[in-house]
């Protein structure tokens, strides 16, 4: 009970921070960035015990206190010598290095805590190339850094531990989460659940639309495809396994639904913001250049449910089991959302910074949650509400404040050894400057090195590695990204580390390889959209309004046609005809002219009308 009380409070007071600072504005860099941590890992630390229900349990407290204690010492230390770090670029001293081990020990441990061994291990490996990759032969060989110098990178400046990504998750993404969380605490989360069964329910596939459009709407809150499986995933699955879908398939909508709401705007899972620090451009330029291929996603998975469930007859949902519009469309349903989304915008529209903007959309949502429902709740009950969703908002910084402050470490050692540059050499000079090898190639090594990271994680290591590659043979940068950032976000549902497949067939009760076979036909334009980016410069919003149409048309057949040919889905009376047909129309779509989009719109088009009364229930 102890445990739970300071966990609580813990929560709360990460929570209480983010809104204060988010209010009156960030401390100073170093200083904001290093009380973020403390509290996010002494959090972490009370979240995540070691060896809970073991018998070891006491050697478990004994190494969580310690490690806690070393994190607030080390992040209380930048604080206290804050100045000094900032002017004087100290030397490091024994006590700085031991520092330094263990506050990176800390944020380790809590990351394999939290998301496995994968990426600390990635981490160690940073650490360990930088300290050791004088001793390596060939292009990988550098001149070598000792102990001092990498502490002197990583602890005593704003380049290592303390750099972008950690102030990014300090203020902004904090911000959000915080943000997110009392949206879904207030109502939101349950209106987002009744919209989605009212939009999709009594469609063909109903059950699996209802998994698709909840999944998308709180994974643009959320931050993590795999919590959003194991959240949403936990009433969307029993209920298509109910109306009698396949395991497999109920798992695959599930997992896919829940990846693209990480690929969506305005948050897509925390990387629209740190890629607009990469980049350097604005916030709104992410999220403009990201929504064309979102609806294209999801119009490709609604397209593949619905060919699927025509094709297997799947059930809708019952009437009685779908909410009235009325409930939906209720002043404190509706208000609540409205004021939020209202407040962020007008943040926005004003110029002040994302955080203060996500403060106006907190402050809005909280006038408009209070307004409507006096009267109908006690002011404890709202309250509690409120509290909870603070609490929440703090637990789910904590995920985000260590990977990403462990992702700093490594994208320091990084630039510091350059091998983010040797490798996007040897990737251009294998691909001879050819742009559309240098991007299968990094495409595959994405899909690679994402796998088994949250999405902020793996695309931050992505965009030091493999964004510079494709930026070097001519790839706009913001396609660049976006192209990279795609490729590692959808790992999560690509064998063999698949990791929401693997929640979604646990949840399911049916075996994860059947799962994902049916998430990568679901989730197949995923893997399309993202070279339209090279072919097509208004997919990302770049150009003009004729580029921006001309990449919706080609958008329109692909999210058509590889769902109808991947379904199986009856044009004609000959299957092999009907699959000759489409792989035509992919093929002219994707043919780089400015005209070829509409010919294979148009042909797709006249092909459906004339074997309309052809197409039936494929056998």
């Amino acid at each position: 009970m102890t445990l739970k009380r300071m966990q609580k409070g813990l929560a709360i007071l990460v929570g209480a921070f983010v809104f204060y600072t988010a209010a009156t504005g960030p401390f100073e860099g170093l200083i904001q960035r290093a009380i973020f941590l403390a509290l996010v890992a002494t959090l972490g630390f009370a979240l995540y015990p070691l060896g809970a229900g073991k018998s070891w349990r006491p050697v478990g407290v004994l190494i969580d206190l310690a490690l806690s204690a070393i994190a607030i010492f080390a992040c209380g230390y930048v604080v206290w010598n804050y100045d000094k770090i900032m002017t004087t670029l100290p030397w490091a001293t024994t006590l700085d290095k031991a520092l330094t081990a263990g506050l990176v020990l800390a944020v380790l441990e809590l990351g394999r805590r939290t998301v496995g061994l994968i990426f600390p291990v990635l981490v160690l490996i940073g650490l360990g190339y930088a300290l050791f990759g004088n001793l390596l032969p060939g292009p990988l060989h550098h001149r070598g850094f000792d102990s001092a110098f990498v502490t002197e990178t990583i602890f005593l400046g704003d380049l290592g531990i303390w750099g972008m990504l950690t102030g990014v998750a300090a203020t902004v993404i904090a911000s959000f989460v915080l943000f997110g969380a009392l949206l879904l605490h207030t109502g939101g989360g349950q209106a987002f659940m009744d919209l989605a069964m009212r939009l999709g329910g009594r469609q063909p596939g109903g059950a699996a639309k209802i998994a698709t459009i909840a999944s998308g709407l709180f994974g643009m809150i959320s931050g993590s495809a795999v919590a959003n499986v194991a959240t949403t995933g936990n009433f969307t699955i029993p209920m298509m396994i109910r109306l009698g879908y396949p395991r497999a398939f109920a798992a695959a909508v599930e997992a896919v639904a829940s990846t693209g709401g990480q690929i969506a705007p305005p948050i897509m899972g925390a990387a629209a913001f740190v890629m607009a620090e990469i980049l350097g451009i604005p916030y709104v330029t992410i999220i403009l250049g990201a929504i064309i291929p979102a609806v294209l996603f999801y119009l490709s998975v609604f397209m593949t449910v619905h060919f699927v469930a025509l094709r297997r007859n799947l059930a809708v949902v019952p009437d009685e089991d779908l909410p009235d519009w009325a409930v939906i469309t209720a002043p404190r349903r509706v208000l609540p959302i409205l004021a939020a989304l209202g407040g962020l915008g007008i943040g926005i529209y004003l110029g002040r910074s994302i955080s203060t903007s996500a403060f106006y959309g907190v402050v809005g949502l909280l006038i408009a949650f209070v307004a409507t429902q006096a009267g109908r709740l006690s002011i404890r009950q709202m309250t509690h509400m409120i509290v909870e969703g603070l609490e929440d908002a703090g637990k789910g910084m904590v995920i985000i404040g260590v990977l990403l402050a462990g992702a700093q470490v490594l994208v320091s050692m990084i630039n510091l050894t350059g091998i983010g540059v040797t490798l996007s050499s040897l990737i251009v000079t294998m691909a001879g400057d050819s742009v559309p090898l240098v991007a299968v190639i990094v495409a595959g090594v994405c899909l690679i090195m994402g796998m088994g990271l949250p999405t902020t994680a793996a695309y931050v290591l992505v965009a030091a590695v493999l964004a510079p590659a494709m930026t070097a043979v001519g790839v706009d940068p913001l396609a660049a990204h976006l192209f990279v950032f795609y490729f590692a976000t959808i790992s999560v549902i690509t064998p063999p580390v698949c990791v929401a497949v693997f929640v979604g067939a646990g949840i399911a009760g049916t075996n994860w390889l059947p799962a994902a076979g049916e998430a990568v036909r679901l989730g197949a334009v995923t893997y399309v959209v993202p070279f339209l980016f090279l072919l097509y410069p208004g997919m990302t919003l770049q150009g003009s309004w004729f580029d921006a149409v001309e990449a919706i048309t080609a958008g329109l057949v692909l999210v058509i046609a590889i769902p109808a040919l991947l379904a199986g889905t009856r044009l004609t009376a000959s299957r092999g005809l009907d699959i000759a047909i489409l792989l035509a129309v992919i093929a002219i779509a994707i043919w780089p002219h400015p005209v070829t989009p509409f010919i294979a719109l148009a042909a797709l088009a006249g092909i459906f009308m004339i074997g309309s009364e052809k197409r039936g229930v494929a056998t």
